[in-house]
């Protein structure tokens, strides 16, 4: 694994985070991952190779259209910072506009993108009178839950509270399994290190770190009472299922790392990402295999054969997040659909 430090990367100062420009860079990287990733989701390894030729060499598709995740990514961006222009981060301001956003994308005429059912279903219950909780799909543990949450990694003046419960709360609104919302404040707090100047070696030795730091915690102010809409005796319970899930899959992902091979597909070796613990950890095998080299790292996530759009879009929101604004080609970001949006939100939280 190439673990060569980055020269001139950004220190852990706020100063630092702005002047690389992270917040911009990990959702073009993001947007730019999912565009890739979206003519191969559905085909093996095989396929994709026969049609895109070496994966090495894949050119972004023309013209460079994106998904539900970089959509639902904005209707989170957009729902947090309309939150966050009314005061502090709370759970009662946070739920009301992100889930006025979940329904406009789902009766949006662009939301035509595949979309998973867990969002349809629950968006669909969402624009009701009905408690949240009751519109969360409770067994289900899609990728849906974190593909989206990267912006909570980005968002400056929040704590580790507000942060982690966030990060829940919006998986929860679709995605009610408990490892739905620990893969989440996972892959929000994975962005977060990576901005602030995290270096890949020690990533996932800090997740798991943070996963047993956190793996009783129930955020009830957050989650009110979600976990009784689940078969488990206690809160506690409820959520200890979802770390443990987590910290396995991060287990497997550093053994895997220890003599990875960046020519096998990484779907082999941490899950195909379909569901959420999987798309964060195949999504930062591909990132951990080249951390210094962002494009590859996309089309490695974009050759695979599993969710190959989840996959490279969280590789890209962790390439971004790291490597700032500069890690993606001009000519890219340039075309990317939703460009000036993305730009618009990176302005504002890298200012």
């Amino acid at each position: 694994m190439n673990t060569t430090a980055r020269t001139g990367t950004a220190g852990k100062t706020t100063a630092g985070t702005a002047a690389k420009q992270a917040a911009t860079g990990s959702l073009i990287g993001l947007a730019l991952g999912d565009a890739l990733g979206f003519p191969t989701e559905f085909n093996d390894v095989p396929s994709i190779l026969a049609t895109c030729g070496p994966w090495r060499e894949m050119a972004l598709p023309n013209p460079a259209f994106v998904t539900d995740d970089t959509q639902m990514t904005l209707a989170l961006a957009r729902g947090i910072r309309t939150a966050m222009d009314r005061g502090p981060l709370t759970p009662p301001g946070l739920t009301r506009p992100v889930r006025d956003e979940f329904v406009a994308w789902y009766h949006s005429p662009e939301n035509n993108r595949a979309p998973g059912r867990t969002c349809m279903v629950a968006c669909r219950k969402l624009d009701s009178d009905l408690p949240w909780q009751e519109a969360s799909q409770i067994g289900s543990k899609g990728c849906g839950a974190n593909m989206r949450v990267a912006p909570l990694g980005l968002v400056p003046r929040l704590d580790t509270e507000q942060r982690a419960g966030a990060a829940q709360l919006q998986a929860a609104l679709t995605h009610g399994h408990p490892t739905a919302l620990a893969a989440s404040d996972l892959t929000a707090r994975a962005v977060y290190l990576l901005s602030r100047g995290a270096e890949p070696l020690g990533l996932v030795d800090q997740l798991l770190s943070y996963a047993d730091e956190n793996r009783s915690r129930y955020h009830a102010k957050w989650l009110g009472d979600l976990w009784t809409y689940a078969h488990d005796p206690t809160p506690r319970h409820f959520i200890e299922r979802g770390w443990d899930e987590c910290v396995a899959a991060l287990t497997t992902l550093r053994s895997a790392l220890r003599d990875a091979n960046p020519e096998t597909d990484p779907c082999l070796v941490t899950g195909e990402g379909w569901i959420a613990e999987e798309a964060l950890t195949s999504a930062l095998l591909c990132f951990l295999l080249f951390p210094e080299e962002p494009v590859t790292a996309l089309r490695r996530a974009a050759c695979t054969s599993g969710d190959s759009d989840s996959i490279a879009c969280l590789t890209g929101a962790f390439a971004g997040a790291r490597l700032g604004a500069d890690a993606w080609p001009k000519e890219w970001a340039e075309r990317i659909e939703y460009r000036s949006e993305l730009l618009t939100l990176g302005a504002l939280w890298d200012a």
